[in-house]
């Protein structure tokens, strides 16, 4: 487990703009034996949600935030290869943005961890609209979607191409899956728009999207539900973590 020494040095240099600061930590954590994806998910994971917190606070400049992202791109970018490869699941996952989010670092990180864990992933990104994104889906026809999304100005945009993909019915047993910052501070909201599924961190999304219980329902959309987070069970690691 990273401890929080490092986690706190970590951030620091991130937000001081510090490249070579960060790749020092990020190396020693890897030379004490913590395996790459648990630097995805106990390291880089949490100190970006920590940033975007900051930020949300106005207590980081954009600069500053602007300096962590790309930081952690690159670090993220140099990480992907020394994942773990276990082997193919013959399961299909897209993994894309919001129409307008700007903050795709977190889906990246997750469409890593997908291919990582056996998963055919591909990862779309951000700034395709609705009509990009169901005509991808129409030709891939991926078992998993994930949406990621941070603003809350994005979830009518989320809620539509639910919508869209629901009422053709094309694909009954595609789940739909939801993460980011938008769905983990909004109470409810991934039911409420019609999502199959719902996980704060990344770890999540992959017992989420394992967990074949999980079925397309067009009739989920709720107001006021009480949001049901997976439930990681007792002693076990989350899926891809070696």
């Amino acid at each position: 487990m990273v401890q929080e020494e490092t986690l706190a040095r970590y951030l620091k240099a991130l937000l001081s703009g510090d490249r070579a600061a960060c790749r020092r930590v990020v190396e020693e954590t890897l030379q004490r034996g913590i395996p790459a994806n648990s630097v995805y998910l106990h390291l880089i994971w949490p100190v970006m949600a920590e940033i975007e917190r900051l930020a949300r606070a106005d207590r980081v400049t954009s600069v500053q935030e602007h300096l962590a992202t790309r930081i952690n791109r690159t670090i993220v970018d140099q990480l992907q290869n020394k994942l773990p490869r276990r082997p193919a699941k013959d399961k299909k996952a897209a993994v894309c943005c919001a129409a307008q989010e700007l903050q795709e670092l977190g889906a990246q990180m997750i469409a890593d961890l997908f291919e990582s864990d056996g998963w055919y992933v591909r990862f779309l990104g951000g700034g395709l609209t609705n009509d990009d994104i169901y005509a991808f889906i129409n030709e891939y026809a991926p078992d998993v979607l994930l949406i990621y999304g941070t603003a809350p100005k994005q979830a009518p945009d989320v809620r539509r191409l639910i919508d869209r993909i629901r009422g053709v019915n094309a694909w009954p047993h595609l789940r739909i899956i939801v993460s980011g910052g938008l769905f983990n501070r909004a109470e409810g909201l991934w039911e409420e728009i019609g999502a199959d599924g719902f996980a704060e961190t990344a770890a999540e999304v992959l017992q989420v999207a394992a967990d074949e219980s999980q079925v397309a329902c067009p009739d989920r959309r709720t107001v006021n539900r009480r949001k049901r987070r997976y439930q990681q069970p007792a002693q076990q690691e989350p899926a891809g973590v070696a």
